[in-house]
C-alpha cells in the first residue's frame, strides 16, 4: 500500500510546560520543513472525538506527545503500529478529554486505522503551569523532527 496522505498530529496542553512538546514539535517542524505534499500537520491539544475524522482520512499517522516511560526527562522513543497500540493499552490514564488510545480503537472499530502509524514520545519533566518546556526537555523539539522526517523519509512521502 501506497501512503499518498500523512496526518501529523500533535497534542498536549501548551499551558503545562512539557506536556505540551507534540503540538510545540509540531508547529515547529511546520515553521522550518514547511509544506509537504499530501501531509498535513494539526495541533490537536487536549484530544477530542472531532480527531477521529482527520486520523480516518489518512493512509499514514505520526503523533508527537509527551510519553510516561520511565527513562531521563528529554529521551525520546518512537513506537512504529503494534508497539504503538501495546503502548498506548498499557497507559490509560489521561488528563484529555479522550485519549489517542481512544482514537486508535474508534479508528481500528470503523476500519480506518491507518496501515502505517507511530507514536513519537518523549518524556516529560515538568507538567506544571508553564508556557515553554523544561531545559531537558526542550532539544528533543530537533530530535522529533529529524525523526519524523525519516518516518516520511522512509515511508516515500518525502526524498532525500
Amino acid at each position: 500500500m501506497s501512503i499518498e496522505s500523512v496526518l501529523i498530529l500533535g497534542i498536549g496542553n501548551t499551558l503545562l510546560s512539557d506536556e505540551g512538546i507534540g503540538v510545540q514539535l509540531v508547529n515547529r517542524m511546520q515553521q522550518q520543513v514547511g509544506k509537504i505534499a499530501g501531509v498535513e500537520y494539526l495541533d490537536g491539544g487536549t484530544l477530542s472525538f472531532t480527531l477521529a475524522e482527520p486520523i480516518a482520512r489518512a493512509d499514514g499517522l505520526i503523533v508527537a506527545d509527551a510519553a510516561r516511560m520511565g527513562e531521563k526527562p528529554g529521551t525520546l522513543q518512537v513506537f512504529h503500529n503494534q508497539q504503538m497500540d501495546s503502548y498506548l493499552k498499557g497507559n490509560r490514564a489521561s488528563v484529555h478529554e479522550v485519549s489517542l488510545g481512544d482514537l486508535i480503537d474508534i479508528a481500528r472499530l470503523s476500519d480506518t486505522l491507518p496501515d502505517q502509524r507511530c507514536l513519537v514520545g518523549i518524556e516529560p519533566e515538568n507538567l506544571d503551569w508553564g508556557e515553554t518546556l523544561s531545559e531537558a526537555v526542550e532539544p528533543a523539539i530537533e530530535a522529533g523532527i529529524s525523526e519524523i522526517v525519516s518516518i516520511l523519509k522512509t515511508w516515500g512521502v518525502l526524498s532525500d
